[in-house]
């Protein structure tokens, strides 16, 4: 079955996260397979930038619980996207949660639908927005993240644009992009290759102090008996034990 489908419009190459079953949640296979799709899209010349987008109502709802990826394959797709010598740009009309943030985060421009909804939704399945933090970090408003990061709240589409989430936001998520897409299609290949190593150096610079640490601290937390709690009061759709 294939996860991720593909299609080319005026050098456009669009990445849609195609696993409506479990609502685009980041399994082994979903990140294998985005990760073979940028790679190619990254070397063929007659690509010019990739939109990033999903079927359903969600554009991601963070790692895949009963199949999750291994946490080094996790920080490979987050660096492979920003190091990318094409702009990735992520299309969202719906739902975006805990690690389907990372990969928001991580892409160039990011534009979604007003309908849109976000949260980090770690904290309440007993782990940390660990390995995640690589791109968010540097890149949005720190007093949000501490908010969002530790209550788990929803936040909605003009919330994210504020934080610094989100490039833009609209009713018609299509007409906010074509403008963006008319740009990048106007702008010289090696000119935006190297405007990219410019946008990324400090994100990439996050990788290299600190992806290590937070691999590990990711992989602890998902092992440890709290986010087993957690994980099963979530796949019961129960309360966890320590909720009052």
């Amino acid at each position: 079955m294939t996860l991720i489908g593909r299609a080319r419009a005026r050098g456009i190459e669009t990445l849609t996260l195609d696993s409506p079953h479990n609502r685009n949640a980041l399994s082994a296979a979903l990140v294998g397979e985005l990760a073979t799709a940028l790679a190619e899209g990254g070397k063929d010349g007659d690509v010019r930038a990739i939109v990033l987008t999903h079927t359903g109502n969600a554009f991601s709802a963070g790692a895949d619980l009963k199949d999750p990826p291994d946490p080094h394959a996790l920080v490979g797709l987050l660096r492979q996207i920003i190091e990318l010598p094409k702009p990735v740009l992520a299309r969202v009309t719906g739902h975006v949660r805990a690690g389907g943030l990372g990969l928001l985060a991580a892409c160039d421009i990011g534009v979604a639908a007003n309908e849109s909804s976000f949260a980090f939704t770690e904290v309440r399945i007993g782990v940390a927005p660990a390995v995640i933090s690589l791109p968010l970090l540097p890149r949005t408003d720190p007093r949000a993240l501490a908010r969002y990061y530790l209550t788990g709240e929803r936040f909605d589409a003009a919330e994210a644009a504020r934080i610094g989430l989100l490039t833009a936001t609209g009713d018609a998520v299509d007409d906010v992009l074509e403008p963006i897409l008319d740009g990048l299609r106007k702008a010289a290949p090696e000119g935006l290759a190297e405007t990219k190593q410019l946008l990324t150096a400090r994100v990439l610079e996050a990788f290299d102090r600190d992806a290590a640490d937070l691999t590990a601290l990711s992989a602890r937390l998902f092992a440890s008996a709290q986010a087993r709690e957690g994980i099963t009061a979530f796949l019961e759709r129960r309360d966890p034990a320590w909720a009052l």
